[in-house]
């Protein structure tokens, strides 16, 4: 019986009439249209992708910044609203002598090193190092560590572009290190810390462009077996991954979209691309090779793994637009990238890739691999994986319970999940800066940086306003969870008042947390929040960190809830079986279990981290889960679709079961 034409299951392939040419899905009418029109439709991509990465590149950076949930960020916009910036970096250079038993106030060369390095600073512009303090200046006792083996010499960048600056300080301040090889003398701050993290992550991303091209193309030429047919995935990759991160680029005059948009972008657009082409290439060998001409091998190929491409792009958008109900700026902005180059990839796979296919021809198969090409490009079946398949087809029940049972205790131990931030920001311990870092934490040992109150109101020099900060004071106390002092300065001309609270803790532990939540929650509604006409939000380091993971509690179960939803109601409409459409849903839900409990197996407990080469910290950076189960889910959604179109297609022929599960799997086993 023939399909409706409101059906997304892929229809049998069989001959047409004219008539029904005219009533063909969208899907095919895309396709054949591109096909018609190769020429056009391939250089018309290509130069719409060149367009769009141009308009990308002439766009001015955007300067749109990205902001903390909660109250933090509504602190934040406060303070940007009025153009009011934090303090300037500040960056410190530590003296040490290699010897332990050298004191500052007693060695001639520790202090002598120290002129040197406030020498070098001064003959550097004033925006690169200004407000130069030392150990050897006025009021210098405090820059003298507590055991007298350390000295620190500090300054501050003003003006824009700290990154940047900062260099001329680093390179100065190398040159008297040179000068002192018995001294350690070493920068840090907020400005080199940043540097570092940008080249880190800038280089890190090269780093995946250079190698995950060469490794998929290895991959691809496995699976297809000549070097033509295994370039067309990367053709279509590349361009979708150019043209996403451009138009992320263009939307970043709005949005906040930065660097890990584009990393995100590569990784998610390499995968669908890959994806998408080896099902539609392998489909329009298949055809090919019962005899089908190339016309009409990509016909079928439009119409069957054509429209799967299609429900699984919006399946797998689906996914990805959960990342918008965090209310997470930079989240927003990786979603916006994400979903664009997944749509832009299926747009390619009904349009250019048929066409390239078409205008290739016979040509698509050329470059064939010694003892594998020929195999491959007659797209025969696999041997093994269709003796697996009919293994487990003749026995699914004890080959699926097993399956189950292992996938469900490796999902145990996600029971366990603890979330939390890595020390040092996530950057090894044997970085030099990190070491630096810690040496001169460890010499001058510092309190958390405040809590900030952010007040605003019609006028905050009211008697009442300063009621509200003497009580304030008063409920400070050297143990408490709110310690003196209590520091207020007036900021945009009297629109605002900046409040510095310090908190009990260590800024980033439980401790920090409820007295975060006492300022919060008792302390000031019993002080700003019963003077009338202001309002008030707490931001901070200890306050960024308890908001980010907050709100991330808080939305995952609605993102989860969501994006499990409405998979499953795509799902319904595409298969129209109910018990498939809850198999697959629950099926995806355990695989992604089954992955937090080997995160927690492997990275939490730090179980191969000698293996493979990472040092364990006893939880997992927050956003993580977070991102796996948005990602983990559309892809394995993504197998899911191209298997069960497939499934459909080939049962109104009525193979054998083990045969029809084999036929449909081999692609996505390859993918």
């Amino acid at each position: 019986m023939r399909q409706s034409q409101s059906s997304v299951l892929p229809k049998p392939a069989s001959p047409s009439t004219e008539p029904e040419r005219r009533h063909q899905p969208v899907v095919e009418r895309i396709a054949g249209w591109s096909i018609r029109h190769r020429k056009t439709a391939v250089l018309g991509w290509l130069l719409l992708v060149v367009a769009i990465f141009f308009i990308g590149q002439h766009i001015a950076a955007s300067n749109v910044n990205s902001y903390d949930p909660g109250q933090s960020g509504q602190a934040e916009r406060t303070l940007d609203r009025l153009n009011v910036s934090g303090p300037p970096p500040s960056e410190s250079v530590l003296i040490q002598s290699r010897n332990p038993n050298t004191r500052f106030a007693t060695d001639q060369a520790m202090r002598h090193a120290v002129t040197q390095v406030v020498a070098a600073l001064h003959r550097l512009p004033r925006s690169t190092a200004s407000g130069i303090t030392s150990p050897l200046g006025p009021g210098g006792r405090s820059l003298i560590s507590a055991d007298g083996r350390s000295a620190l010499v500090t300054f501050t960048i003003i003006g824009g572009n700290a990154t940047q600056k900062v260099l001329p300080a680093l390179k100065a301040v190398a040159s008297v290190q040179a000068a002192n090889p018995d001294l350690r003398i070493r920068e840090s701050g907020d400005a080199s810390v940043d540097r570092v993290v940008n080249a880190t992550i800038s280089r890190d991303f090269r780093k995946a462009e250079t190698t995950s091209l060469p490794i998929t193309l290895i991959l691809l030429l496995l699976v297809f077996g000549a070097l033509i047919a295994a370039g067309i995935p990367l053709l279509l990759a590349a361009t979708a991954v150019i043209s996403a991160i451009s138009l992320a680029s263009v939307v970043g005059q709005w949005l906040p979209t930065g660097q890990s948009t584009s990393e995100v972008v590569l990784i998610i657009g390499m995968a669908v691309g890959v994806d998408y082409s080896l099902f539609y290439l392998r489909r329009e060998r298949e055809e090919r090779a019962r005899g089908a001409s190339m016309t009409e091998a990509l016909r079928i190929a439009a119409a069957t793994s054509g429209r799967a491409i299609v429900v699984s792009g919006l399946t797998v958008m689906v996914a990805l637009a959960g990342l918008f109900i965090t209310g997470v700026d930079v989240f927003t902005g990786i979603a916006i990238g994400t979903i664009a180059v997944v749509g832009i990839t299926v747009a390619g796979s009904l349009t250019v890739l048929p066409a390239l296919l078409a205008w290739l021809g016979n040509w698509a198969d050329r470059g064939k691999i010694p003892f594998l090409g020929r195999r491959r490009t007659a797209s025969k079946p696999s041997v093994l994986w269709t003796a697996l398949v009919t293994r487990v087809m003749r026995r699914p029940a004890a080959w699926g319970g097993a399956a189950a049972i292992a996938m469900i205790a490796l999902a145990l131990p996600a029971f366990g999940l603890r979330l939390a931030n890595p020390p040092n920001g996530g950057f090894s311990a044997n970085l030099p800066l990190v070491k630096t870092v810690t040496a001169t934490q460890r010499a001058f040992p510092q309190a958390p940086s405040p809590a900030q109150i952010v007040v605003t109101g019609t006028d905050l020099t009211s008697p009442s306003v300063s009621a509200a900060v003497a009580a304030l004071r008063g409920n400070a106390s050297a143990t408490g969870l709110i310690r003196p002092p209590v520091t207020t300065q007036l900021v945009a001309h009297g629109r605002a008042l900046i409040v510095d609270v310090r908190l009990a803790g260590n800024g980033t532990g439980a401790t920090s947390d409820r007295a975060l939540l006492a300022l919060r929650d008792r302390v000031l509604p019993e002080t700003f929040g019963k003077v009338s006409g202001i309002s008030y939000a707490v931001s901070g380091g200890t306050a960024n960190n308890y908001d980010d993971i907050a709100a991330l509690d808080t939305r995952t179960p609605f993102v989860l809830a969501a994006v499990a939803l409405l998979a499953f109601v795509l799902l319904l409409i595409a298969f129209r079986s109910l018990p498939i459409s809850l198999l697959s849903v629950a099926l995806n839900l355990l695989s992604v279990a089954a992955s937090y409990g080997l995160i927690v197996l492997i990275f939490q407990d730090g179980r191969l981290q000698g293996v493979i080469g990472y040092t364990g910290y006893g939880g997992i950076v927050p956003w993580v889960p977070l991102f796996m189960f948005v990602f983990l889910f559309g892809l394995s959604m993504d197998y899911h679709v191209f298997i069960l179109s497939r499934i459909a297609e080939l049962r109104p022929a009525a193979p054998p079961p083990g045969r029809r599960l084999s036929a449909a799997s081999r692609p996505a086993l390859a993918s």
